[in-house]
């Protein structure tokens, strides 16, 4: 249904109606022209028709309708999706991971720390460095940088903090250790680099 919507509305390269579904969670985009307006009225009744047919039933809490030109915005698979205007006065999306993923990495992180707190930086190390990765793979598109600088600027402190106190010292050691020898010579993930290409919904 979505996909006939898509092709009936489309006019030459530029489309009025488009959607991405992963599992049981969809996301439907329509024009935010007023005269699309009804497009989206006719998608939602159609969209309800065809799940009633399925016996599937809307989450009534997590189903919204939003407006991305009034400064709404919207969490797809972990993503946080909205509406900005570039230094060139041009509108473009942007999506970077969102606070709850942010925190839900930092966590796992602070946990492996607090648990090896009397084990060598290596150990840790070995802990963190799949998270990391894992993490920084997925969320690695779009407009992540910033994100990212701040999971590693953390990162950086706990590190720096680790070693102190194996030393029985306070502080974060920043005249000892230059923050890229530290991940250099213990081998830490850094790899905290957006990789330019465009979201690609399946």
């Amino acid at each position: 249904m979505l996909e006939n919507a898509k092709e009936t509305t489309r006019e030459g390269k530029y489309m009025h109606l488009e959607y991405a579904r992963f599992a049981d969670d969809v996301v439907i985009l329509v024009d935010g022209h007023h005269k699309w307006d009804w497009l989206w009225v006719g998608v939602n009744k159609r969209l309800r028709e065809e799940l009633n047919k399925l016996q599937v039933h809307i989450n009534k809490e997590k189903t919204k309708q939003l407006d991305l030109v009034k400064g709404d915005s919207f969490g797809f698979l972990g993503f946080d999706f909205r509406r900005l205007k570039t230094k060139t006065g041009k509108w473009r999306v942007n999506y970077q991971p969102k606070m709850q993923a942010r925190v839900k990495v930092m966590d796992k992180i602070r946990d492996v720390f607090k648990r090896q707190e009397s084990q060598p930086l290596t150990r840790v190390r070995d802990l963190i460095n799949p998270i990391l990765r894992g993490w920084v793979q997925y969320f690695r598109i779009g407009h992540s940088s910033k994100a990212f600088g701040y999971v590693k600027d953390w990162l950086t402190k706990k590190i720096r903090r680790h070693l102190m106190r194996a030393k029985g010292k306070q502080g974060f050691g920043w005249k000892q250790w230059s923050t890229n020898g530290l991940y250099a010579t213990y081998n830490i993930f850094s790899d905290f680099k957006v990789t330019p290409r465009k979201f690609a919904p399946t």
